[in-house]
């Protein structure tokens, strides 16, 4: 890039958004999105994956859970809800227990936090809010907000203009996956944040190891010493890492982002004091993560056990939509259903903007302005897809195992909206648009031309806030979302038994044994009335009295239970009838 090219390209940015009325509704806008994230915080039904959070931060393992409670025995859904709360003598230790033996893939920081946050606040949240998901829920969405000044601050430092810093950060705060999983009682809104932290002290690192030092008796005109922002980098990895094993692949695409500008840089001096600087974070933020790294070492077939479900061997086309999706999703969330060709119709035009907006940082922006996008968004990605194109697996499919790609993304659309919001044209002449053949013929003058491209891109600015407003607000009025997979449809199914005469709802662990995470998730929007009868392995008990006595007189419907209850009732009580197929649940014939 020529320097002429390049400092227009610099004075294009910093240029304040106009008109005045434009830039107030943006920031307008980032307070929606702020707003939004307490929105209906205890609407949407508390999912599986939130559900092992509490059960996690408790103190408690789902082995102990399954003991106590797959008895042949009747319990109420208040009786399930006690193993949501601290477990009685329990410490923080048992938090760590309990992820080391059955979860060694998710470190601990988060849980710790969460039991920490509920064993202090949970109780007062509770008692004012009258609902035990609003404590955990609202931790995530505090720990959210902290990701909006520092991608205030990444983009101001990767970019020095404040109108990029701007949309960039309107773009986060009004993002339905960023609110999505900022009400969620999960690690993900900390991942975000760790992985928009360590960019920006990344960034600011590497620059002051550039700046040349000054000796001064005055503090206040010496620069601080360069080590101290590694460190706070070392920090931030070290926290990232402790958060979700996947902020590696921030880490990743960082290595590969210092060695290439290392590469192409041509100060020695400056690149020695930023690879060692970036190496030595490295090996510390390694030294500090290594405790956990040797339980997952040691634990490490039960991980493998745990996310056996991503061997599952998808088509190309089936990745194709599920990338589209998860890269779309930072700014249009409406789901017309997987198959409907409209689903991916309205996303067609930001995989375009998106792919416009990458090119545009190569031809506008200096090198390692463009290096770093790059290497933050496409290095993560390709690291998860690769081996699933390879394999035949699906990690790349979940689309918060992606979170270390999306803030890259944000970042390239807010500077491509930044560069094309010029200012308003100044007249070329005193008579700009008036033709001498025609009164009424339009001339495409330079000044026709800039305000049509103004006025474009403004367009596509509201369109993107347009989309994600709307996609926010039909998100938080539904009470189930593509998010809560494999609790997708707990909350029909909890109308339905609830709205049964005398309901009874009966289950077991499964085939798969995960029915644990589910029936609590259900527990949380049942009825006092409803009784739940969760029965052990031997599925023949149904054939006994003592079973017959329990449903006596009750509508009894089955959750989700295994191949062999199933069989079982049918052989003793007759045909089961499928009412909720997408869950499914079945109703018991009366006798």
């Amino acid at each position: 890039m020529q320097p002429q090219t390049y400092m227009k390209s610099l004075a294009d940015q910093n240029r304040p958004l106009s008109p005045l009325w434009l830039r107030w509704l943006i920031i307008f806008l980032l307070i929606v999105g702020i707003v939004f994230r307490f929105v209906n915080l205890n609407h949407k039904v508390y999912w599986h994956d939130e559900v092992y959070t509490s059960l996690r931060s408790a103190g408690y393992t789902g082995q102990e859970i399954g003991q106590a409670i797959f008895q042949n025995q009747v319990f109420t859904a208040k009786e399930l809800l006690r193993f949501q709360q601290i477990k009685p003598g329990s410490t923080p230790a048992d938090t760590v227990r309990s992820l080391a033996v059955e979860d060694p893939q998710h470190p601990p920081l988060y849980f710790l936090l969460d039991r920490l946050w509920v064993q202090i606040l949970g109780e007062p949240i509770a008692a004012v809010f009258g609902s035990l998901l609003t404590a955990p829920r609202l931790l995530a969405v505090l720990i959210s907000l902290l990701s909006l000044p520092f991608m205030y601050a990444l983009a101001l430092e990767l970019f020095a203009s404040q109108t990029v810093a701007l949309l960039a950060t309107a773009f986060l705060a009004l993002s339905p996956f960023d609110i999505l999983f900022a009400q969620t009682a999960r690690q993900y809104s900390l991942l975000a944040l760790t992985v928009i932290a360590s960019h920006y002290l990344l960034l600011r690192a590497m620059r002051l190891s550039s700046v040349q030092k000054v000796r001064s008796r005055d503090v206040f005109k010496r620069p601080p010493p360069v080590w101290q922002h590694w460190g706070l980098y070392g920090l931030a990895v070290t926290i990232g890492l402790y958060t979700h094993p996947f902020f590696a692949l921030t880490l990743v695409g960082h290595g590969v982002y210092v060695v290439l500008d290392a590469i192409a840089d041509g100060q020695p001096d400056s690149i020695k004091q930023r690879l060692a600087g970036f190496w030595l974070s490295f090996i510390a933020a390694v030294v500090l993560y290594m405790p956990w790294l040797v339980v997952m070492v040691l634990n490490f077939q039960r991980a493998l056990d745990t996310t056996s479900w991503a061997s599952v061997t998808p088509g190309f086309d089936y990745l194709m939509k599920l990338w589209t999706l998860s890269f779309t999703s930072l700014f249009l969330d409406l789901d017309f259903g997987f198959d409907n060709p409209w689903t991916f119709a309205l996303r067609l035009p930001i995989v375009l903007l998106l792919g416009l907006a990458f090119y545009t940082l190569v031809q506008r922006c200096d090198r390692s302005v463009w290096l770093f996008v790059f290497t933050a968004t496409v290095v993560p990605f390709l690291v998860l897809a690769l081996p699933d194109l390879i394999l035949g697996t699906r990690r790349s499919t979940v689309s918060r195992y992606l979170i270390s790609c999306y803030p890259g993304i944000q970042l390239a659309i807010a500077h491509l909206i930044a560069t094309k919001l010029s200012p308003k044209p100044h007249y070329l002449s005193r008579i700009p648009m008036r033709s001498t053949a025609s009164r009424f013929r339009l001339r495409f003058t330079p000044y026709m031309l800039t305000f049509i491209n103004r006025w474009f891109w403004r367009v596509v600015l509201l369109s993107l806030f347009t989309a994600s407003v709307v996609s926010c607000t039909v998100s938080a009025a539904s009470d189930t979302w593509w998010h809560n997979v494999p609790s997708y449809s707990n909350a029909a199914a909890a109308r339905r038994i609830n709205a049964a005469p005398s309901p009874l709802m009966l289950s077991d662990q499964g085939d798969d044994f995960t029915n644990l995470g589910d029936l609590i998730s259900l527990s949380y929007r049942l009825n006092p009335n409803v009784r739940i009868l969760l029965l052990n392995q031997e599925a023949n008990w149904v054939t006994t009295e003592s079973f017959k006595s329990q449903i006596d007189g009750a509508t009894v419907l089955a959750f989700r239970p295994s191949n062999q209850l199933r069989r079982s009732l049918e052989r003793s009580h007759g045909t089961l009838q499928l009412v909720l197929p997408i869950t499914p649940l079945w109703q018991v014939p009366a006798k």
